[in-house]
């Protein structure tokens, strides 16, 4: 029968971390609904700047011969070498968020090696960065503190290097890897090529009313100083959603391992009881063989 002591000292270190994973649930929680609720906003400005693109884009389509003559909206049939960003949270205790985004990095570069594309890999975030040093994945660019508390200007140095070698034509595209948020228990995958961007989703439709107040012959240059705003809002609002989903992640961990601990107290106080009947049963047999004995 196991030791009352150990027991005991079982109980009382299952109970402290109980403590501690239900204080790291309610923090999480309070920072779920400030980072939910940027999230949100962030989602309405991001989807205004992907419909002032498309018009601007499908006027093009429409109205030139040949179509958009632009490299970051050409489809590259042959690429050479590519650009794959990835977030992962700077803090581990969340569940499964972090290896999620990892697989999906990991099978993104398997299948442009089996292509013969070179890849280069920008980091941000801690955990993600430790994984592929570790697995001695070389990292062309890394960034840490930045998915934990996403900085808008920290953000746009960040992805400028990119966007800049996609123009200078150093690389064929640029890819966004990232777990977003979807609701407060479910996490969503995002793998988004950013450049080029898709030319198939603008309609060439004529609008009767239109968003914008633009001359046509200053569409294009409206659209090649869009694309840059584009790509760094795609990269900003992917550190905001990463977070938002990175708190709902650890919120549901550490509510599951407060429960855990919770089931595992009782099963060590039945376990503790049954111990102590035993001993005492032990000890009153002794005493009444003690007393046979003097009869």
């Amino acid at each position: 029968m196991a030791n009352l002591k150990d027991i005991q000292r079982q109980i009382k270190s299952v109970s402290n971390t109980q403590k501690t994973t239900r204080a790291m649930k309610l923090v999480s929680t309070a920072k779920l609904r400030r980072a939910e609720e940027l999230a949100k906003r962030s989602r309405l400005y991001a989807a205004k700047m992907n419909q002032v693109i498309a018009e601007i884009a499908g006027r093009i389509k429409c109205n030139k011969i040949g179509g958009i003559d632009n490299r970051c909206f050409t489809k590259i049939e042959n690429p050479k070498m590519v650009d794959i960003v990835f977030v992962t949270a700077d803090k581990g205790l969340c569940g499964g968020f972090n290896i999620q985004t990892i697989k999906a990095v990991k099978k993104l570069i398997a299948g442009y090696k089996e292509q013969n594309v070179k890849v280069r890999l920008r980091g941000i975030g801690k955990k993600g960065i430790e994984f592929f040093k570790y697995n001695e994945v070389e990292l062309f660019d890394t960034a840490v503190n930045l998915s934990s508390k996403p900085d808008k200007s920290k953000s746009d140095d960040f992805i400028i290097t990119s966007i800049e070698d996609y123009k200078d034509g150093k690389i064929d595209a640029l890819h966004l890897v990232y777990n977003g948020y979807k609701n407060i228990i479910t996490q969503e995958l995002h793998v988004n090529k950013v450049l080029p961007v898709d030319t198939e989703q603008f309609e060439c439709v004529e609008q009767e009313h239109s968003i914008l107040e633009i001359e046509a012959q200053d569409e294009e240059h409206m659209l090649d100083s869009l694309v840059n705003k584009y790509v760094e809002y795609n990269m900003y609002y992917a550190l905001i959603d990463s977070v938002a989903a990175e708190h709902s992640a650890r919120m549901q961990a550490m509510d599951t391992a407060t429960n855990n601990a919770k089931e595992m107290v009782k099963t060590l106080k039945v376990q503790y009881n049954k111990a102590r009947q035993a001993a005492i049963t032990t000890e009153l047999i002794e005493i009444i063989s003690g007393v046979e004995s003097m009869k």
